[in-house]
């Protein structure tokens, strides 16, 4: 059973992010004491924590928010991420042992029974989880704080491609479930070049529904220009 301190940090981790808590929103010491029934210095503790793994910001006498996400991180997550899945995936090849293959494979029927339940919150959290696995995999210690801190803003940016608006979008997240099955079938099999491969593949499913969401489609008016002007026109004396 969790103690207090361990369930506020795992529900402001999920909340961050299914963003349930929005980028820059201030977090309330005073309200999450009195939810949790803890002190301010456990409270302070968590978030010093947390801000150490990169999902809120520290800020001397004004409190902790939930990280932002701008225009300088938002283009430093398209230029990065790439090279740092790949580097990760090379080195959980060469490094992983046989239990995270089994936490990887379990994580992996946990994402795949979210999929097909639509349950984007949970598809969420499992994708993370599984990434952040194959980063635990690499055993780089320079590496992992980096790929860590990319996954929060790809969970956070990538809340499109979790939910199924159409059968294109399905389609796309079945696709991600079987990548999911190669990435374990090549990291069992020690097989670096499949395992880059598949990073790559993963990456473009992806990347094109995240920009969807930092440029989504212009609001179209309710009655097309023409139809306004003739309206006006016939009600002109």
């Amino acid at each position: 059973m969790k103690n207090a301190k361990t369930s506020l940090y795992d529900d402001l981790k999920r909340q961050i992010l299914t963003m349930e808590l929005e980028p820059d929103e201030d977090l309330d010491e005073v309200v999450l004491s009195e939810s949790y029934g803890l002190s301010r210095t456990p409270i302070r503790e968590i978030f010093r924590r947390l801000a150490g793994e990169g999902y809120i910001d520290i800020r001397e006498n004004r409190g902790a928010r939930v990280a932002p996400m701008n225009y300088s991180t938002l283009r430093n997550f398209f230029l990065a991420a790439p090279m740092i899945y790949a580097a990760i995936g090379r080195l959980a090849v060469q490094n992983h042992k046989p239990r995270q293959l089994s936490d990887l494979e379990a994580t992996q029927e946990r994402f795949r029974t979210a999929s097909q339940q639509g349950d984007t919150m949970s598809m969420v959290i499992e994708n993370n989880r599984f990434h952040e696995i194959m980063g635990e995999m690499s055993g780089n210690v320079y590496l992992q704080p980096s790929l860590n801190r990319l996954l929060i803003d790809h969970a956070r940016i990538g809340q499109t491609f979790f939910n199924p608006r159409n059968d294109d979008m399905k389609g796309k997240i079945d696709l991600a479930v079987n990548q999911h099955d190669r990435f374990i079938q090549e990291i069992s099999a020690h097989n670096e070049a499949g395992v880059v491969n598949l990073v790559f593949e993963h990456w473009e499913l992806s990347r094109e529904t995240m920009e969807m969401f930092i440029a989504p489609e212009g609001m179209k008016a309710d009655t097309p220009f023409e139809n306004n002007s003739a309206l006006a026109m016939e009600r002109s004396p």
